[in-house]
């Protein structure tokens, strides 16, 4: 991880706005972003570029604070250009796109391999009943992104630390469930977790990612090609089945109920949140206790910190994403100051560490116990 420096202070001591690079190839969709970033008083339009071409050149001249790009492009795609960019002058990168095709969003989240930060929807216009809260999460992503350090990728570690006890094999519980929630930054630290985990899991995966609307199907796409076992969309009462990752769709909260099957509530959001980790962390600790594993990623805010704790006062192995690899110390952080988290590891680390306790217990004793 290599820091981007600080941005610069006005005389009086003040952050200076944040200067935003567009790069957008339709004239009608960049003068609508371009009128959106310089409303708000935060930010300041350094420039704009009508391709991926000219969005590579116009990031080295004038070396934005963020760069907010299109993904379907003439001459350079976004994600071409991201790759440039972060190769010669490495900024941080926020990926926009109007498309919510499954197949289109898998592809955007391409951009996150070539070291963006974020794929977000496009605000499309005023008729379009997503504008506000596409525009809201827009500004609020740019402004945030501004903040964290110029990320490449977390280093490789050397690998699990050994544990001189199994905490599972000591409790003699049976895991029936993992569970990971995770926002912004979530969607590589998930993929990098799920990459390294066993072909044949002995249980079902649930996944909370804070996502735009009507990026669920893709992004599930996207994520089951390096996890190499199925991830899907769950749906409402289908059994969730070992070996296989089910994601939260948009607007409903996730819950496993007792005979191991899904339930999608029209309950009311979390932490401004639908679906939130904190209903499905909180449903998990009364249903499952000890028999659940918490997962808390990288992400802005709090959702799912103090249901965490839940889990971890219930029974339940812990883990939260270290301030190193997270791109954002929200979520994670919290659930570290409440003492939520069993472990508080990387995501490389966090794959060996679910490998070994998802093991039957006898073969995790005999490891342990020569």
């Amino acid at each position: 991880m290599s820091n981007g420096g600080d941005r610069p202070h006005d005389g009086a001591g003040a952050a200076a706005p944040i200067r935003v690079l567009l790069v957008e190839d339709s004239p009608v969709a960049r003068a609508l972003l371009s009128y959106l970033l310089a409303s708000d008083p935060q930010l300041a339009l350094a420039g704009t570029a009508a391709d991926g071409e000219e969005g590579v050149a116009a990031a080295a001249r004038l070396r934005p604070d963020v760069v907010v790009m299109d993904i379907h492009m003439p001459k350079l795609d976004g994600f071409t250009a991201a790759r440039r960019i972060m190769e010669t002058c490495p900024t941080r990168i926020v990926m926009i796109t109007a498309s919510t095709s499954a197949k289109d969003v898998a592809a955007t989240f391409h951009a996150l391999e070539a070291g963006a930060l974020a794929v977000l929807a496009k605000p499309v216009g005023p008729g379009d009943p997503e504008f506000e809260a596409a525009t809201a999460e827009l500004l609020q992503t740019v402004k945030l992104m501004a903040e964290v350090p110029v990320v490449r990728r977390w280093p490789r570690r050397g690998g699990m630390p050994p544990l001189a006890v199994a905490p599972l094999a000591a409790a003699g519980a049976r895991i029936s469930v993992v569970a990971f929630g995770a926002s912004t930054g979530g969607p590589i630290a998930l993929q990098d977790i799920l990459s390294r985990l066993p072909k044949d899991l002995p249980v079902p995966l649930l996944i909370v990612q804070h996502i735009s609307t009507g990026f669920a199907e893709g992004f599930a796409e996207w994520l089951a090609k390096s996890a190499g076992f199925p991830v899907r969309v769950a749906a409402a009462g289908e059994p969730a089945l070992a070996g296989s990752a089910y994601v939260a769709p948009s607007g409903m909260q996730m819950r496993l109920l007792a005979n191991g099957c899904i339930d999608l509530v029209d309950a009311p959001a979390e932490h401004g949140l639908k679906p939130s980790v904190s209903y499905l962390f909180r449903s998990l600790a009364a249903t499952f206790g000890a028999a659940a594993i918490g997962v808390l990623l990288t992400g802005m805010g709090r959702d799912g910190a103090q249901e965490l704790k839940a889990l971890r006062e219930a029974g339940a192995m812990t883990i939260a994403q270290d301030a190193e690899t997270s791109i954002v110390f929200g979520m994670p952080g919290e659930a570290v100051k409440l003492n939520a988290a069993t472990y508080v590891l990387a995501p490389d680390a966090i794959a060996a560490l679910l490998e070994r306790s998802l093991r039957p217990t006898v073969q995790i004793s005999e490891e342990n116990h020569p």
